[in-house]
């Protein structure tokens, strides 16, 4: 199967992401340039990186920047990068950066700080500071020394004064050799596993979560951020081989399934001793979205949180209307201190920002980049850039170079709403927010199997990290997932007996559920203990839902200093049916301290239709374990929720373990169809689809349309009682329709509920 996987990234950091139907699934593009853009006006020197094609001599680097008055060489890079850096006014440095697309040389110019403040915020959120003062059992320090992190991506600039020392090898599963270098070719580059890289185990001007780690890296997507299913899958198998101790996958499809082929080599991979890291996905906020590998059972599937952000809303004069924008990473900062009128920039192209000197100008999504819509919007005099959804939803967007404008993004309801503002003037209220979930962040559950994913939550949002030549602040679950590889790394230090089952249970049992804090006296649980009552955080008191976030956002300092363990770290109670009514589930529950300590659970609020039974208060001995149940009967006459959620409490000494779990009781309203592909042959003239029905269909079907008038043309396919899971169908040239271009409609029905997708196929003989 050659299923084509594109990066968990819904920014702008990748240009072909600007032309993605709601259902394609294709390889998306690295921006043309990663360069600085033109520097706002100062009054102090710019210091940037210059990095070339190969290695330059001194006099050939100054004849280079000759041209260029008053600008001064500073050093000369021989090891790290071939390039130099140079200091000069921001308006030169400006021009040198202008003229790189004719100094073909000059790959890109880079700024030499910035982001060091969001870096340390993310780190510092996880508590990674503090443990930065524990020892493991040599009396070493918790650096992540000694444990080796594989990164499947991109693969990773070695070179990187930030990366060279913990960069020990890798492989190239692209193009089949031992070199992992990201792609470097002009208009195809790649920073992303570098960028993954840098978080993990970055040791040098900025610090990862675990700095001392070994890092191998897997070069399995190619040019442009593209690869494929059996690019992914030998590079787990390479892994596996190499035995490293956790793998980290920040890339990923939209099918929510756990059974796509890279879900179960992780699952494999953690049978065989690693830890498995992947990101659940950019789709939110809206459930059902995780997307393999983040649906892997036994994978630690990551969610994005925030770290401390201020966020701009925009106030509609004339109304109470309050619309929240999304900053895209590389603008500048939303500080607006007046009203400002808003003008119409319809697809950002120069021909339509012909009126926006001195406003804020709103453009629609698609046809070519953010980083272009902002840059004609910028040299047309707008105050500022909002660039709002063209399918439904919101999105996350990171510029491939800075913008000195704020650059910020919206869903298609708002931007439609904000264009029928008559007149258009708006205000900026800013608003601080920390620990929430991150908007674009995939929600759960699983089809089929009803499992809580994503499992935690790390930060995923400005976050600061390495690339090619230097560094750059992104947002995304790829951006969270590294999080947790490197407190992964920093866990197996500390406890370099401990399994991955025991490292997942650790961060889920320790994490810190987000939400609002409960109001006093809202009642919840009562515990097996008569004596001891108390309340709960739960979803009616503001938390988002289990499926949603998970166990919450970690908290490492937790993590490696529990001393209790309880796994699984979520629960499923499964789906009701009519001979299935009773549910019950297994936990371990493992006391890892010197000391004896008493447990007992807290029972959750009584609610009609769920009867729980829970065991009794017990004690455990130093590193004692034992094996508990917990019994959920339901009642479907009484009992009337489609999906049922919350945390069960487990009391472990003086710490409180947050179990979630979930319960299904009917169909609920998942996708039908996800995951569509149509795409040529092995042989000419020849087609295939391939597509994913998570939960089988009664009846399915491929119908075509004339895309201007409408006109139903005819069926590509259809088919009637269609089993789970990935449905795939060739066809030569005689069984297609005439060569063109349909507009086609994919429908898949079930339960008297029909869902279907849109997109433009093009048949050519």
């Amino acid at each position: 199967m050659k299923l084509l996987l594109s990066m968990l990234l819904a920014f702008q950091l990748f240009p072909a992401a600007e032309n993605l139907t709601p259902v394609s699934i294709q390889a998306q593009t690295q921006p043309k340039q990663l360069v600085h853009p033109p520097i706002p006006k100062s009054t102090k020197d710019t210091v940037a990186i210059v990095v070339l094609d190969k290695p330059h001599t001194e006099q050939e680097i100054k004849r280079l920047i000759k041209p260029y008055k008053g600008v001064k060489l500073r050093r000369i890079f021989q090891e790290a990068l071939d390039g130099f850096s140079v200091q000069g006014s921001p308006e030169t440095i400006a021009r040198l950066t202008q003229q790189q697309q004719q100094e073909k040389q000059i790959i890109h110019v880079s700024p030499v700080t910035k982001y060091q403040v969001q870096t340390e915020e993310s780190v510092k959120i996880i508590g990674v500071d503090e443990v930065r003062s524990f020892f493991d059992s040599k009396n070493k320090r918790l650096t992540g020394k000694g444990v080796t992190v594989g990164v499947i991506d991109t693969g990773v600039d070695y070179t990187h004064p930030d990366l060279k020392l913990n960069y020990k090898g890798g492989h190239d599963l692209v193009d089949n050799d031992t070199d992992p270098m990201e792609t470097l070719t002009p208009g195809r580059q790649t920073i992303h596993g570098t960028h993954v890289a840098g978080i993990i185990a970055a040791n040098g001007k900025i610090k990862g979560v675990a700095p001392e780690a070994r890092i191998l890296a897997y070069r399995a997507l190619g040019p442009g951020g593209g690869g494929t299913t059996e690019q992914v899958l030998a590079a787990i198998d390479q892994a596996i081989k190499d035995k490293v101790d956790i793998v980290n996958l920040s890339l990923g499809n939209s099918i929510n399934g756990p059974d796509l082929p890279i879900s179960l080599a992780l699952d494999r991979a953690v049978e065989k001793g690693i830890v498995a890291v992947a990101a659940a996905g950019n789709s939110g906020p809206n459930v059902w979205t995780v997307g393999s590998p983040g649906t892997s059972s036994k994978a630690i599937s990551v969610g994005a949180s925030t770290p401390t952000m201020e966020i701009p809303y925009l106030l509609i004069e004339g109304t109470r209307d309050k619309i929240r924008i999304q900053p895209m990473e590389g603008s500048t900062e939303w500080a607006l201190d007046r009203s400002y009128e808003m003008v119409d920039g319809g697809l950002g192209r120069k021909k339509d920002l012909r009126n926006v000197q001195g406003k804020i100008v709103l453009i629609k999504r698609g046809t070519f980049t953010f980083t272009e819509k902002a840059k004609n919007a910028k040299e047309a005099g707008a105050k500022a850039v909002l660039i709002y959804n063209n399918i439904g939803g919101g999105f996350i967007g990171n510029l491939e170079t800075e913008i000195s404008i704020p650059v910020g993004s919206l869903s298609k309801k708002d931007g439609d709403f904000l264009k029928k503002q008559k007149p258009q003037t708006a205000r900026l209220q800013i608003k601080k927010e920390k620990d929430q979930l991150a908007d674009f962040s995939s929600r759960g559950p699983v089809t089929g199997t009803w499992e809580i994913k994503p499992d935690i939550l790390a930060p995923g949002v400005a976050i600061n990290s390495t690339v090619p030549g230097g560094y750059l602040s992104l947002q995304g679950t790829s951006m969270a997932a590294p999080h947790v590889a490197g407190a992964c790394a920093l866990i197996k230090q500390a406890h370099p007996d401990w399994t991955p089952e025991q490292i997942k249970s650790s961060l889920m049992n320790t994490a810190k559920p987000l939400g609002e804090k409960t109001e006093a006296g809202a009642p919840w649980y009562r515990t097996s203990k008569p004596e001891r009552r108390e309340h709960s955080q739960s979803n009616a008191a503001g938390l988002y839902r289990t499926y949603e976030q998970g166990a919450g956002r970690i908290q490492v300092a937790d993590a490696i200093k529990t001393e209790s363990l309880v796994s699984p770290g979520s629960i499923k109670f499964g789906k009701y049916t009519n001979q299935h009514n009773r549910h019950k589930v297994r936990l371990h529950v493992e006391n890892t301290s010197n000391k004896k300590q008493g447990y007992s659970f807290a029972i959750p609020y009584q609610e009609d239709g769920l009867d729980w039974r829970f065991p009794l208060s017990f004690t455990l001995g130093p590193k004692q374990s034992k094996d508990v149940t917990v019994n959920l009967t339901v009642d479907p006459d009484v009992f009337k929720k489609k999906i049922h959620d919350g945390y069960i409490k487990l009391f472990a000494g003086s710490k409180t373990i947050n179990i979630p779990y979930l319960y299904v009781l009917e169909e609920p309203g998942y996708p039908r169809v996800m995951g569509f592909e149509f795409a040529e042959g092995d042989q000419p003239g020849t087609y295939h689809y391939e597509v994913y029905l998570p939960g089988g269909a009664e009846e399915f079907g491929i119908a075509l349309f004339n895309p201007e008038s409408f006109r139903f043309v005819g069926f590509l396919d259809t088919s009637v009682n269609v089993k789970n899971g990935l449905k795939r169908q060739e066809f030569t040239a005689d069984q297609l329709p005439p060569e063109g271009t349909y507009l086609a409609k994919v429908f898949a029905k079930k339960a008297g509920k029909e869902d279907f997708i849109e997109t433009m196929i093009t048949i050519l003989k």
